[in-house]
């Protein structure tokens, strides 16, 4: 992915939910190596919050829907509380009025799983609320990103280039 083609290789997501898994694995070593000073009231509502406001809606609303269209309100809802800019402000906030605490780690592990365990990026408006395969989204993977002898690929001619 580039910033003239965003979409990605079944390689570079993998690469990209493996940051992810990083992410995650040193939140839970840090969350685990100082769970005695955990405040689970706290850690539970910053964990459940995300969804709740996030997600909870939105998939209800999406399997009511005979067609599953849904408002893009939910969309947005999806993005900003699953959102790294968000979810630091509401840290940020916390950290500036109640100070530091351990149970603020639940957050990242929330996004981290999120996004390296199930793969769950931000919504595109342009996709179903929930996971469904784009034929055309498929058939163009297939045709960029099928197994090729390394050989075979050549750089792409400048725009305005005569080859």
């Amino acid at each position: 992915m580039d910033q003239l083609n965003s979409f990605e290789s079944p390689t570079t997501t993998r690469l990209h939910r493996g940051e992810y898994l990083t992410g995650l694995a040193v939140s839970l070593m840090v969350f685990i190596a100082h769970i005695g000073e955990v405040r689970w009231l706290p850690a539970v509502l910053l964990f459940v919050y995300i969804d709740l406001i996030g997600y909870i809606p939105g998939a209800i609303a999406y399997r009511r829907s005979p067609d599953h269209r849904i408002h893009k309100a939910y969309y947005v809802l999806y993005n900003t509380m699953h959102s790294l800019i968000t979810q630091g402000a509401v840290i940020g906030l916390w950290i500036w009025i109640s100070g530091p605490e351990w149970a603020l780690l639940v957050v990242p592990i929330h996004l981290c799983a999120d996004r390296g365990v199930f793969g769950n990026f931000l919504k595109p408006f342009a996709l179903p609320f929930e996971p469904v395969v784009n034929e055309d989204f498929a058939r163009l993977s297939r045709g960029l990103f099928a197994k090729q002898n390394s050989s075979s690929v050549t750089a792409a001619p400048a725009v305005g280039s005569q080859r």
